[in-house]
């Protein structure tokens, strides 16, 4: 028995500077990390635009999806009415907010706020989670751009439902105008007509979109 002591004791021991050493760097990780998530927020003058825990929340997928291939951060804060602004795209190397506008959420997601989410196919709902970005095509919505889910389960049937970018007249401004809330898609992220095309130009290609509520 006390052998078996001495042994814990020893392995203890032995195995404590590197446990130490490892958490240490984690720590240190942890905490480079937010300060760089507050120095963006602040410089990017997010404040009040952005709620600051959806930002972090954002930020850190974004730094967990290894493929991207841009420094941009696209945000949809779908806890927000369809008669906001809700959709932000963040230069994360400049620290500026290069687009802020209206996006359209699912015909079964709700009327002018989005409450329920699916991952189902045809469920003409909206998906929350990670997103990357890719190719870019012309179909039946015009000028659109492709969308894989990262989120296992919540997200990951984007490509098999078309989940895609798209402009849509729907998702204009003056649609609001008119009904009191914006127009609805099949699930989609469809934004204004007239800009849809440079957001799109802008985030395709290996960028990521974190959707939230």
């Amino acid at each position: 028995m006390k052998k078996l002591f001495l042994l814990l004791i020893w392995t203890s021991l032995a195995v404590s500077p590197f446990a130490f050493a490892h958490q240490s760097e984690k720590t240190t990780e942890t905490k480079a990390t937010k300060q760089l998530v507050e120095k963006t927020y602040k410089e990017a003058q997010l404040e009040g635009v952005i709620d600051f825990h959806l930002f972090n929340d954002a930020f850190l997928a974004y730094k967990k999806t290894s493929d991207r291939k841009k420094p941009l951060l696209t945000i949809i804060d779908y806890s927000k009415p369809s008669t906001e602004k809700r959709f932000y795209v963040v230069d994360l190397d400049k620290k500026k907010l290069i687009f802020n506008t209206y996006v359209a959420h699912g015909v079964n997601s709700g009327k002018k706020t989005a409450t329920k989410f699916s991952n189902v196919v045809n469920s003409r709902k909206t998906s929350l989670g990670t997103f990357l970005t890719d190719t870019t095509y012309y179909g039946s919505n015009g000028y659109s751009l492709r969308l894989d889910g990262l989120t296992s389960g919540v997200n990951d049937k984007a490509r098999e439902r078309y989940i895609v970018v798209h402009g849509a007249d729907y998702a204009n401004p003056s649609f609001i105008q008119k009904n009191g809330y914006l127009g609805r898609s099949w699930g989609c992220p469809a934004l204004p007509q007239n800009l849809s095309r440079k957001i799109i130009d802008t985030i395709k290609g290996g960028s990521v979109i974190y959707a939230s509520a």
